[in-house]
């Protein structure tokens, strides 16, 4: 039987963009008797009723309707995204240096840049045509590289690598005779992309039971949350599992976070299984629970002193929950007991995470979503390091430990 872990490695290889990701995770769904749903469709729904809808292709709420409307016993929702530091393709990307095809591109979200180079690449994504039709594509057979510089011409490299985006971190695709990438995408006509790059290794086992491979924040936490819909039992609460796009760089689109996607749903669910009363969203959002899942930082044994030392979450020990005093989590005494006392009941041990004191704080689609939805919410993650580096690690044994809290959080 495959492990959850080599489950999670099979959902990362098949999701190299945010689109591809969509695509494997509605799959799944529909393998499981979850059907689509159209934003611009009216839609009629009824208890036990089990539904996707997608917005721009990066972004997919998911849900198992109540046995209750929703304004009497809200919703469980558990909030991921499917997007991961990388670089996108620019729209002008054909470009030709001394003898060299290269693809512009530019960087998305904070990476670690690098941990990009000289590793073998593809680019990934979404293609739009004439007709306005989108199809989902990969190159094959070809791979981009970011070519270090040779120390022999910058000794200085020994103090310090300096990489600038606009010269350094172009990829090479071969001599200048190679074809447009397009070209090598099979697609010459496309008007319109969202491409973006990713590593073509495999994710792989490493050590006694580690993960290594790309992309794990956060598809790590899109495959749990997945799961845990897919297993829970039906409850007289509505489940949800939402996975926005563009978390990466703020979730300021009509798809992320701080968009209307998840109010737009809920919205539409309360009206759909309850009756005119204006007040019934607002009964809604007061009766329900948000997870946001986003990986988080384990304590790393080389960097030890840039950790909180009284909260040093492990590789293996368990969901982390989430804490800051500014709000960069949204998690709240409230909500910790609450998540806590979900992963008592299945028998799952929880670790904690505080940045330091005198350290930035990184934040999730928890404080964006509970800001705009008005939902209490708990800001959690399993453990990880190099978080935002081209290939990430943690552990297998962390995967059924979150599917499992995830699963008791919805039940």
């Amino acid at each position: 039987m495959t492990s959850l872990g080599d489950d999670l490695r099979t959902f990362i290889d098949a999701s190299p963009s945010p689109f591809h990701a969509v695509a494997e995770m509605t799959r799944r769904l529909g393998e499981a008797g979850f059907t689509e749903l159209n934003e611009v469709d009216r839609w009629q729904l009824q208890p036990g009723g089990r539904h996707y809808v997608i917005r721009d292709g990066g972004s997919v709420i998911a849900f198992r309707i109540g046995s209750a409307p929703l304004a009497d016993a809200g919703i469980v929702a558990i909030g991921t995204h499917t997007d991961s530091p990388t670089f996108k393709v620019r729209p002008h990307h054909d470009l030709t240096r001394v003898g060299y095809k290269l693809v512009g591109v530019e960087p998305y979200g904070g990476m670690l840049a690098h941990t990009w180079m000289d590793r073998e690449l593809t680019v990934a994504g979404r293609l739009t045509h004439a007709d306005g039709t989108t199809t989902l594509t990969r190159l094959v057979g070809t791979t981009l590289r970011l070519p270090s510089l040779a120390i022999h011409l910058d000794r200085s490299v020994r103090e310090g690598l300096t990489l600038d985006p606009q010269r350094h971190l172009v990829p090479v695709a071969g001599l200048a005779e190679e074809p447009d990438l397009l070209e090598q995408l099979g697609s010459p006509d496309a008007l319109g992309w969202d491409l973006v790059l990713s590593d073509v290794q495999p994710a792989a086992t490493t050590g006694s039971d580690w993960i290594a491979a790309p992309r794990l924040d956060n598809l790590s936490s899109c495959h749990a949350a997945l799961h845990a819909l897919l297993d829970a039992p039906a409850a007289a609460h509505t489940q949800v599992f939402v996975a926005n796009d563009h978390e990466e760089v703020g979730s300021d689109s009509a798809e992320g976070a701080a968009g209307s996607f998840l109010e737009d749903v809920l919205r539409r669910l309360t009206a759909a299984t309850g009756d005119a009363d204006p007040q019934a969203y607002a009964q809604m959002v007061a009766r329900s629970r948000l997870v946001s899942a986003d990986m988080a930082h384990a304590i790393h044994p080389n960097y030890a002193d840039r950790h909180e030392p009284a909260h040093t979450p492990l590789l293996g020990g368990g969901p982390v929950i989430k804490h800051n005093a500014n709000q960069r989590y949204a998690t709240d005494a409230r909500t910790e007991a609450w998540f806590a006392a979900r992963a008592a009941d299945a028998g799952v041990p929880v670790q904690h995470f505080v940045t330091r004191a005198d350290l930035p704080c990184g934040s999730t689609i928890g404080p964006l979503t509970a800001t705009r939805i008005g939902i209490a919410t708990v800001d959690v993650g399993n453990p990880m390091l190099a978080m935002h580096s081209c290939r990430e690690l943690a552990s297998a044994s962390d995967v059924p430990l979150m599917v499992s809290a995830l699963t008791c959080c919805l039940s």
